[in-house]
Parts: structure tokens; sequence; C-alpha cells
């Protein structure tokens, strides 16, 4: 089934539904470190590209005074923390504690006031305090950005939804080693979990500060 059909298809079956923004987003950035832009680091993706919309989603909610949240993975050497997860993929190794593939990428400059979550499984809420600090602040959407859609993109957005937050995933400013794999989460989070809005439709929301909804 082609594109268009299978999205068709998915409509008529009652998938696809748009939440639209909430009155209070916070901007949650995905581990986006190091080990997925060093050439020749076992987790290396090629998203650069992806990395250049993330610094201009993060710009645009520093002008809207969004709150930035940071993702970081850190183990203990060895992995004594990561459980299953660590034994089951072999490049998590890049995230052992003082590997310098685990710092974040110098260009998403994190601020005093940014919130930095540090984790040990794909999803931002397994196993840290990130609901309560969102709770606490207000918010009722998350705006996810950040590398891997199919890993912990996926796995922030779904849990988000699961919370009760609105996701809303960055087409542009999440990105995969794979490009099939990538776009083939963004349709089902799409249709499932999720709305998967373009960069300008996210930055302009934060520069006006009014809500938009997809047609």
């Amino acid at each position: 089934m082609k594109d268009d059909a299978l999205a068709e298809d998915y409509t008529k079956a009652g998938f696809r539904g748009s939440l639209g923004f909430g009155d209070c987003p916070a901007l949650i950035i995905v581990d986006f470190a190091m080990a997925y832009l060093e050439r020749g680091a076992p987790l290396y993706a090629g998203v650069e590209e992806t990395l250049a919309s993330c610094e201009r989603v993060l710009a645009a909610a520093r002008v809207a005074e969004v709150p930035v949240v940071f993702t970081r993975v850190e183990f203990l050497p060895g992995g004594a923390d990561g459980g299953v997860f660590y034994r089951k993929v072999a490049a998590l190794r890049c995230f052992d504690r003082g590997n310098p593939l685990a710092e974040l990428a110098p260009s998403l400059e994190v601020r005093p006031e940014d919130i930095v979550v540090t984790k040990q499984y794909p999803s931002a809420f397994f196993g840290t305090s990130l609901s309560s600090t969102l709770t606490s602040l207000g918010v009722d959407t998350v705006v996810v950005t950040g590398v891997s859609t199919s890993g912990c993109v996926r796995a922030t957005a779904l849990d988000a939804c699961q919370h009760g937050y609105i996701p809303i995933v960055v087409r542009q400013a999440v990105g995969d080693r794979s490009e099939t794999v990538h776009e083939a989460n963004l349709f089902d989070l799409d249709s499932k979990y999720a709305d998967v809005l373009d960069e300008d439709e996210v930055i302009g929301h934060f520069l006006s500060g009014s809500s938009l909804a997809r047609s």
C-alpha cells in the first residue's frame, strides 16, 4: 500500500486525529549527544540537519520563554544500572560515565535555568522526576526533539501521552540512522500517540503564542 493510500486507510479507520497545542508547552531535547554526531562512533547517525533544526526550535523556545528540558544518558561503567537495555545494545557503552561521546552537542547550550534529566532507559519519563517537574510548572504540552526517532524520541512521546501531556514531535528536529525507520515511526506516532508537526509550525506557535490547528 502506497503512502497516500495508507494514510487514507488509517484516517478512515479512525486514526490520525489532531490534538493541537495546549496552553503551556515545554521543549524536550532528547539525548542529542556527540555519540550521534561523531563520525566513526557506533551510534553515528548522520543527523547534522536534525541538529540544525533542533537549534532553531530551541532558539524560538528561548525567545518565547518556554521551559527547556535536556535529557542525557549516563551509565555506571559496566552498565550495572543499565539492566537488560544495556545488555541488548552494545553501543550504549558510549554513555558510560566519563565517555566524551556522552556529552551533549555544544551548540545546544544548556543554561542554568534549564532542566537536565539523566536517564538510563529510552523514555525521559521512566525512572525520573520529569513528570513531577512538568506538573509543577503547569505544563500540558511537550514538544519533543532529538534522537533517535525510533528509540528515545518515540518512547518519550509515547510516555508523554500516557502521563497526560499532549506530545508534539517536530518532524525536522528528530532523526534516526535510517530514513525508512525514521519515517515509519513518525507515521505511527502521528497516527496514534502524538501530533507530528513541521518545524515552521512549532516555531510559529512559540513566537506567536497562538494555537495552531492542522487542517
